[in-house]
């Protein structure tokens, strides 16, 4: 199983090498893709690393959550800002693409695990940083495809005019939620034998790798990988500064 993991996981981000070299309906499916492929690889750590019990709840609840807190922002502007979905991101529920939750699932589990590690009871601050912080990258990323657009009709998000401020605000909000419901209600216990946590290291390390390189090289956004990765890098160096330690 930990074979499986690790195959997934190498699926996942070799969809996110791919994406910026193709185009067109390629790119929609290379989207939609990597979205499903790394919340599977994070779902299979999730039920290996702490068993099926974690692995359900998990899934169920981040699901739901995602889906009615996107329904409230697409039916009224809140907290996000006001934004709609492309139809090209497939089959909706309650005006929502399906993926959309599933973008939620691909990131909260890692950063659920990084939390619990260092913020002490701080979690659920520090969960809703983090997912803000990686959703520097994620919306600009997506508004330069066509994937969803944004009415921006006050301040915005440094070096992201197409976004406002209130996005990152709004992730801030509701990532502190979910973050610290999932910290309640989810078992704590490693499996006495089961993965470890470097499938969530490597997928961690590798989305700020490839958020700055990306915006660097292929999408020419310098100041979001400055910006972007300075902000999701500080969030990210105490939990990957105490793994190196091999803290408990």
């Amino acid at each position: 199983m930990n074979a499986m993991l690790v195959v997934i996981l190498s699926i996942a981000i070799g969809l996110q090498i791919i994406y910026p070299l193709v185009n067109s309906e390629v790119l929609r499916l290379i989207t939609l893709a990597i979205i499903y492929w790394g919340a599977g690889a994070m779902l299979l750590h999730a039920l290996l690393a702490f068993g099926g019990r974690y692995a359900f709840i998990y899934l169920a609840f981040t699901f739901f959550f995602a889906l009615t807190v996107e329904h409230i922002g697409v039916l009224t502007s809140w907290p996000f800002g006001e934004y709609s979905y492309s139809p090209d991101l497939g089959f909706q529920i309650f005006s929502v693409p399906l993926v959309v939750p599933f973008a939620w699932i691909m990131m909260a589990h890692p950063i659920l695990i990084a939390s619990r590690r260092i913020a002490g009871n701080w979690i659920f601050l520090y969960g809703g940083v983090a997912l803000a912080a990686w959703d520097l990258f994620l919306d600009p990323l997506m508004v330069s495809s066509g994937r969803w657009s944004w009415v921006v009709t006050g301040a915005h998000v440094p070096f992201q005019p197409e976004i406002p401020l209130s996005n990152t605000f709004g992730w801030l909000l509701t990532g502190m939620g979910l973050i610290g419901i999932l910290h309640l209600i989810l078992p704590r216990e490693l499996r006495k034998i089961g993965a470890s946590h470097a499938a969530v290291d490597a997928y961690l390390i590798w989305t700020l790798f490839s958020g700055v390189i990306g915006n660097l090289f292929f999408f020419s956004r310098p100041g979001v990988a400055v910006f972007a990765g300075a902000v999701f890098g500080a969030v990210l160096t105490p939990y990957l500064f105490t793994r190196w330690l091999g803290r408990p």
